[in-house]
């Protein structure tokens, strides 16, 4: 795959700007990573920050999402100011439409639409950001039940991007992930495989979409780890290993092509990336049930 060639030989890890394009997100410990008053510029000096710091430390792929409030608009404008940057692979989601008006204590900070008509409006509003920048595309949290994995008309939209060279995947959550990637594995147009990338959480608090992630990297799919510090939860707290221990440990997983920061301070980046550096022996004494997992990280407040 072209985008595996053109990461080589950068950084396995990279940024995801889910914490710094909006607002509010659902990550602990977040009320003390952000300026007080998040507003539009203090939210895109951040995001600016956070990407010529990891760009410098050799992060190649950016990770954003329609619903990541102004994240395509952050790493847009980025890059047109930075036309040196020419090795960048972006990748973006749609699906979930940002509903929080910049504020912190909305009632509901995004929707989620899986149909065509989401997708035909999303594309072009992703597009117009970052035009010919968007390397991947996916469909943002997909679950077993989600029409996404059986809807043809979307399917031959999809194909049709993919044939213009944007690579086409998803991303899943909720505790039957490994259910959702396998189903996504067999849907093919045109006798050939539709989605060639997957990004899923995994992390030491929720393995079991591992086996599935090691089938999708197997068939050829490009596999990125998102949420490898459980919202923080690996990261904070008397008894958590710690970020670069946790990113190690997704890192240390053969299947994963790329593993994503959501750093929200330079401090935090500059971490997260020593998890490069680390050997970490295989450990499952942290792991719960999915469902668990799953129903805690639903009750985590958005700050």
């Amino acid at each position: 795959m072209e985008i595996v060639e053109r990461l080589a030989g950068a950084s396995r890890i990279g940024l995801g700007l889910a914490a710094v394009g909006r607002p509010a997100y659902i990550n602990l410990g977040r009320a003390g990573d952000l300026p007080a008053e998040r507003t539009v510029e203090a939210m895109r000096s951040r995001a600016h920050e956070l990407l010529d710091r990891a760009y410098g430390a050799g992060v190649r792929y950016f990770d954003v999402a329609r619903s990541y409030g102004r994240a395509e608009e952050f790493l847009a404008q980025w890059l047109q100011a930075r036309p040196d940057v020419h090795d960048a692979v972006v990748g973006s989601k749609w699906g979930y439409a940002y509903t929080g008006g910049w504020r912190m204590d909305a009632d509901v900070h995004e929707v989620k639409d899986h149909s065509v008509a989401t997708f035909d409006r999303q594309l072009g509003e992703t597009l117009a950001l970052l035009g010919d920048r968007l390397d991947l595309y996916h469909i943002h949290s997909v679950t077993p039940d989600s029409p996404a994995l059986h809807d043809a008309a979307l399917h031959a939209r999809l194909a049709g991007l993919a044939e213009r060279g944007t690579v086409v995947g998803l991303s899943t959550s909720g505790p039957a992930q490994a259910a959702a990637i396998r189903a996504a594995l067999g849907v093919r147009v045109g006798g050939r495989p539709l989605f060639r990338s997957v990004q899923a959480t995994w992390n030491l608090l929720e393995p079991s979409a591992g086996p599935a992630l090691a089938e999708a990297y197997d068939a050829g799919c490009l596999v990125i780890v998102k949420e490898a510090l459980g919202n923080g939860r690996l990261a904070v707290g008397e008894h958590a290993p710690g970020d670069a221990v946790a990113l190690a440990a997704a890192l240390s997983q053969s299947w994963a092509t790329i593993v994503l920061s959501g750093a929200a301070t330079a401090d935090q980046l500059t971490s997260n990336l020593r998890a490069e550096g680390i050997t970490v022996h295989p450990r499952s004494d942290l792991a719960m049930p999915a469902e668990r997992y799953w129903r805690e990280r639903s009750h985590l407040p958005w700050s």
